[in-house]
């Protein structure tokens, strides 16, 4: 299986249904469906050691539930080729967001990779050039020791600097109060929150992943309204 492409082996949707708008970390069935009727537009499953993290079974069946029109991404860190196909495949993934060691695998999954990065320095930006076929570059928070899920807001001048250069989801201490600010700052192609919409660890509160998505839907709406915005978000690939 190693040797097929994602496409080969996901039988998860492949077309983005509205702005790109992620809830990740997802756990349980009831906040999967609470996002996409909130009108989010991709749901995130965490299968690396995290708080957030869902065995590839629970992610089958929460999967397996959620409407067709949702992209289903696996989030996956210091893992090998082969587990990340083989879960893709089992759990109908559309996308996998590599981070860690995982990152080198992105140029293997090509259109349905989302790699990572952490910049702190404009140099850190470097590897976007080697990204350019993927799906689209995560930008997060850059922390010592955390690879991802820190909760804080990351260098949003950084984050603005990569969405000129490529097509950008940016996460990192997004939530309802400050998502449209982040998007008209940013300008990125999706944003991504996980710890904002949340009471606890892995469990989702209904009014924050409303709010989230109402907030996001509107700072896209009016970017996209600007011409300018709209030449970024067609032809930033």
């Amino acid at each position: 299986m190693a040797g097929l492409p994602l496409k080969d082996v996901c039988g998860g949707t492949s077309a983005l249904s509205g702005p790109f708008i992620k809830a990740c970390g997802i756990t349980r069935l009831e906040d999967g469906l609470t996002a996409c009727a909130a009108g989010f537009t991709a749901v995130g499953f965490v299968f690396a050691s995290s708080p957030r993290q869902i065995d590839p079974d629970l992610a089958r069946f929460v999967s397996s539930r959620l409407p067709q029109s949702v992209m289903r991404v696996g989030v996956f860190l210091d893992q090998e080729e082969d587990e990340v196909r083989e879960i893709a495949a089992f759990c109908s993934l559309d996308l996998v967001q590599l981070h860690g060691r995982s990152v080198h695998l992105a140029t293997r999954f090509g259109g349905r990779a989302i790699p990572s990065l952490r910049p702190r320095t404009p140099e850190d930006l470097e590897p976007l050039h080697e990204y350019r076929d993927t799906f689209a570059v995560l930008v997060d928070t850059w922390d010592p020791e955390l690879p991802g899920g820190t909760g804080r807001t990351g260098d949003w001048d950084l984050a603005a600097d990569a969405s000129r250069k490529a097509r950008v989801i940016l996460a990192g201490g997004l939530d309802p109060g400050n998502v449209a600010q982040a998007i008209a700052r940013v300008r990125p192609f999706g944003v991504d929150v996980s710890s904002g919409v949340e009471s606890s660890p892995g469990i989702k509160e209904a009014h924050l992943l409303r709010a989230f998505a109402q907030e996001a839907r509107k700072a896209f709406t009016a970017e996209l309204g600007n011409p300018a915005g709209l030449r970024r978000r067609i032809f930033r690939k």
